[in-house]
C-alpha cells in the first residue's frame, strides 16, 4: 500500500475527488523528478485511475533508452511509498503503474447488472486498464484454451470460479456445458452446494459430477476425447463443452504419459468440436505441463509470479512485467503477443451457493439469479475518478483497438482519469 505519511496532513480532510486529485498531482511530480535525477527526463502526461493502480504516462526524451526508464522501477516505487511499480512501453509513451492505496474490489454481480448484453459463449474476466468490462469469447479461433498462471494468492482460482459463473448465468444448457477437475476439491466446491437443507443442489450446466482423483479425470478426459471423435464425424460443435481444470501441472505430472497424450489431443483439435479446456496452474513449466500442451493455449492469464523468469515462462514471451503484479486479482491477459492489464472479477463463495441454488431451481430461463432490485452501476463508479466501462470490452486476438480513449490530455497539473464511455473489445 502507498504510505498516506508521505502526504500533507491536511490532505486528509480533503473531499475525495480533491484528494485524488492532490495525490495525482504529487505522484507525478515525484515520477518527474526520478527521471531527472537519473538523467532520463520525461514528462508525465495523462494517466488512467483503475480500481487497483493508477497508470501514468511518460513521455521521455526522444534521446532517452526505454530500457532506462525500466531500470528505475524500484527508485519509483522507495520515492512514492509503494511495494513495486510495474513500467512497460506503450506505443510511443512509457506506462507507470502504481498501486492505488484503496484498492476497489471489481465485483463479478454488479459487472454483470451493468452490462446491457453478453454474446453467447463469453466469458467476463474483470475490468482492464482502461476501467472497461474485460470479456472473452472462447469459439474464437484465437482464444480456444485458456492457460491461468500465478503463485498462491494471485487469485487464479477465483478468476476460474468468476469465468464458469459468467458463463452460467449468460448461457442455456444448449449453449454451454461444463467439467470441473478439481483435483484438491475446494476450487469449484461452491458449485456443488446444499440448498438450505432442502436437498442437493448443483449448478444446471454441469456434464458430469465434479473428479478429484487422477485416474477418474483420465477417464473423463478420454470421454472427452471420444466426443470429439464424434463431433468431428457429425460435424457439430455445440453445446460448448468447457472443462475447468485446476492445479494442471500437478494433475498431469501424477496421470504420465495417458494424461500428457490426452491433454495434447483435446488442445490440438478440441475447438473445432466445440470443447475449450481453461486450466489453472502454478507451475507452468514445459516439464510439468508437457512442451505440446503448453504451446496449445493461445491465451495466458497471469496473475502474481515471482520472479522474471516465472512471468517469461508464464507468459510464453518475455518483458511483460508479471513479476510486479500485486497479487489478489492482479492480471495480464496474454493474445498474439498483445497484453492487457485488467482486475479480475471477484465472487465470494456464498454469492455463487446462492446463485446456483437459484439456476438449479429454474432461474436461468427468467434470470431469477439476479435478484429484482434498482440496478447500481459497478462499485468503482462510487469512486469519483475510478474508471468504469458501460458495455464492456469483448477482447479479440489479435486484440482490436477501443473506440478513441476519453482521457484528460492535459499536463500533470490537471492529471485526471475519465475513461467513461461505451466500449467494446473482443478476443475472438
Amino acid at each position: 500500500m502507498l504510505e498516506k505519511q508521505n502526504y500533507p496532513v491536511h490532505w486528509e480532510n480533503l473531499d475525495p475527488e480533491l484528494y485524488m486529485r492532490r495525490v495525482l498531482e504529487y505522484q507525478a511530480d515525484q515520477i518527474e523528478m526520478v527521471l531527472t535525477s537519473h538523467r532520463v527526463p520525461g514528462r508525465v502526461t495523462g494517466g488512467v485511475v483503475t480500481p487497483r493502480w493508477i497508470s501514468y504516462r511518460v513521455f521521455p526524451e526522444i534521446s532517452t533508452k526505454v530500457s532506462k526508464v525500466i531500470g528505475l522501477s524500484e527508485e519509483l516505487a522507495l520515492r512514492l511509498g509503494a511495494p513495486r511499480v510495474r513500467i512497460s512501453r506503450q506505443g510511443a509513451a512509457v506506462q507507470v503503474d502504481v498501486p492505488r492505496e484503496d484498492a476497489q474490489v471489481v465485483r463479478l454481480i454488479n459487472l454483470c447488472r451493468h452490462l446491457k448484453e453478453i454474446p453467447k459463449q463469453t466469458a467476463i474476466l474483470g475490468m482492464d486498464e482502461s476501467g472497461v468490462p474485460l470479456l472473452l469469447r472462447l469459439p474464437s479461433p484465437d482464444v480456444a484454451h485458456v492457460l491461468i498462471s500465478g503463485t498462491t494468492g494471485s487469485g487464479k482460482t477465483a478468476l476460474a470460479r468468476s469465468i464458469a459463473l459468467s458463463l452460467a448465468m449468460h448461457n442455456r444448457l444448449g449453449e454451454v456445458q461444463m467439467i470441473f477437475i478439481d483435483p484438491k476439491g475446494n476450487g469449484f466446491d461452491p458449485f456443488v452446494t446444499f440448498d438450505g437443507g432442502h436437498g442437493h443442489a448443483a449448478l444446471p450446466h454441469l456434464l458430469r459430477p465434479a473428479v478429484q482423483d487422477v485416474h477418474q479425470a483420465i477417464f473423463l478426459l478420454g470421454e472427452m476425447v471420444e466426443e470429439m471423435v464424434r463431433r468431428d464425424r457429425e460435424n457439430i460443435c455445440e453445446p460448448r463443452v468447457i472443462i475447468f481444470i485446476d492445479e494442471v501441472a500437478d494433475l498431469m505430472e501424477q496421470g504420465g504419459k495417458a494424461m500428457d497424450r490426452l491433454m495434447t489431443r483435446l488442445t490440438q483439435r478440441g475447438r473445432s468440436a466445440g470443447l475449450h479446456i481453461i486450466a489453472c496452474t502454478q507451475k507452468p513449466l514445459a516439464a510439468s505441463i508437457g512442451s505440446l500442451t503448453r504451446s496449445n493455449f493461445p491465451v495466458r492469464l497471469v496473475g502474481s509470479v515471482a520472479s522474471a523468469d516465472d512471468a517469461k515462462i508464464a507468459a510464453g514471451i518475455p518483458g511483460t512485467g508479471a513479476e510486479k503484479l500485486l497479487g489478489r486479482g492482479d492480471f495480464l491477459l496474454i493474445a498474439k503477443g498483445h497484453v492487457t492489464r485488467f482486475q479480475a472479477a471477484y465472487v465470494n463463495e456464498q454469492e455463487i451457493r446462492q446463485i446456483v441454488n437459484r439456476m438449479s431451481s429454474g432461474g436461468r430461463q427468467s434470470r431469477r439469479w439476479l435478484t429484482p432490485q434498482p440496478q447500481p452501476r459497478p462499485e468503482t463508479q462510487s469512486q469519483p475518478l475510478a474508471a468504469t466501462g458501460t458495455d464492456g470490452r469483448i477482447v479479440e486476438a489479435p486484440i482490436v483497438p477501443a473506440p478513441p480513449e476519453e482521457v484528460v490530455k492535459k499536463p500533470k497539473k490537471g492529471l485526471v482519469s475519465t475513461m467513461f464511455g461505451h466500449q467494446l473489445k473482443l478476443i475472438k
